[in-house]
């Protein structure tokens, strides 16, 4: 603040390439300003880009200097929670979902999309400061295929809950049943929804505002997976005085590195402490805890090799992200290399 005296604060509503939407109080009015150059450029050139995690986010506040009409962004502030996943492609970089968030509500429909591998995948990546709740839409299409079928997706995700989890189950288009997540739901707080295509993200959000704002669509029949109705991350305020931020789709989750997967698998851990062996591997060891719980079934045998999969996805991104830093430290010592060799051979003036 003090090195911008002139500037005032706005939360950045929607991120557009050469700048952003920003609200400066709770009315909805959004208002367009400029981004910094940096921020447009590539990260690593010699003209200063930077990383795309560390440029501002939907949910971010930053500096704005000059009139409302006309401002240009002068600072990023500090960040209280950062929702990311590993981008797509060969070369690492994070992607940054949301910024600033209290609770994440992950989306999942009670139909063909119900993947409780999936959840537990997108509860690894959004831990980090926010609270994670499990929103299960589509209580009507569960109810209308059997009395058994709400009941057996709950039970799936015991394990979840038994950790701390909240799992809710609504009817995505009735406001007497989305009630249930007024909780999360206060004055100042800020959600984000993530979730497949068609879980019925944009739907549930109309049914918290009480308007059609969000575009939704119809799900293919084969795997209840819909389009990219909502195309690009927006923060809307709720009339219930929070924030809620809507995302597209996400297709490809991809850690970072920098998860922990003992957070999300405290059952799995607590029993790998109980093993024989303190390097037990968990397949014919005598005394294997785990493999113990598998066997009588307290454990989910799909569930303890997703723990695996994911630890192995976590590990080698942790990899890739040490050799970045490392690369990245190389490049500023090289970047500041011809300088001082010229002032070794001239002298210091």
């Amino acid at each position: 603040m003090a090195e911008h005296p002139a500037a005032w604060p706005a939360r950045i509503v929607e991120q557009h390439r050469s700048g952003y939407q920003i609200a400066v109080d709770a009315s909805g009015d959004t208002h367009s300003v400029e981004s910094l150059p940096e921020w447009q450029r590539p990260p690593n050139t010699r003209k200063g880009g930077v990383d795309p995690e560390q440029r501002p986010a939907v949910g971010d506040w930053v500096l704005v200097e000059g009139a409302l009409e006309s401002g240009k962004v002068a600072a990023l502030l500090p960040r209280r929670t950062a929702i990311k996943r590993g981008a797509a492609g060969e070369h690492y970089r994070q992607q940054l979902i949301a910024a600033n968030v209290d609770t994440v509500f992950v989306v999942c429909g009670l139909d063909a999309d119900f993947n409780p591998r999936r959840i537990e995948r997108y509860l690894l990546l959004v831990r980090g400061g926010a609270e994670p709740v499990v929103v299960l839409t589509k209580a009507d299409m569960a109810m209308a295929e059997g009395a058994d079928a709400l009941p057996g997706a709950v039970a799936a995700l015991a394990e979840l809950a038994a950790q701390g989890v909240a799992v809710r189950t609504v009817n995505a288009r009735e406001a007497g049943s989305v009630a249930a997540l007024k909780p999360w739901l206060g004055p100042g707080r800020t959600v984000v929804l993530v979730g497949s295509s068609g879980a019925g993200k944009s739907t549930l959000t109309n049914t918290l505002l009480g308007i059609e704002r969000m575009k939704t669509g119809e799900v293919r029949g084969s795997d209840s997976r819909g389009r990219h109705t909502t195309t690009h991350r927006a923060l809307i305020p709720l009339p219930t005085g929070a924030c809620m931020i809507d995302t597209p789709g996400m297709r490809e989750l991809k850690p970072t590195g920098e998860e922990d997967v003992a957070e999300n698998f405290g059952d799995v851990e607590a029993l790998a402490a109980q093993c024989r062996f303190r390097d037990c591997a968990h397949d014919r060891e005598p005394g294997c805890a785990v493999r113990a719980a598998i066997e009588a079934g307290t454990l989910d045998a799909q569930r303890f090799a997703n723990y695996r999969k994911l630890g192995d996805e976590v590990a080698g991104a942790a990899g890739r992200l040490a050799q970045r830093r490392a690369e990245t430290a190389d490049d500023k010592t090289q970047s500041k290399a011809p300088g001082k060799r010229l002032a070794d051979k001239y002298g210091k003036r």
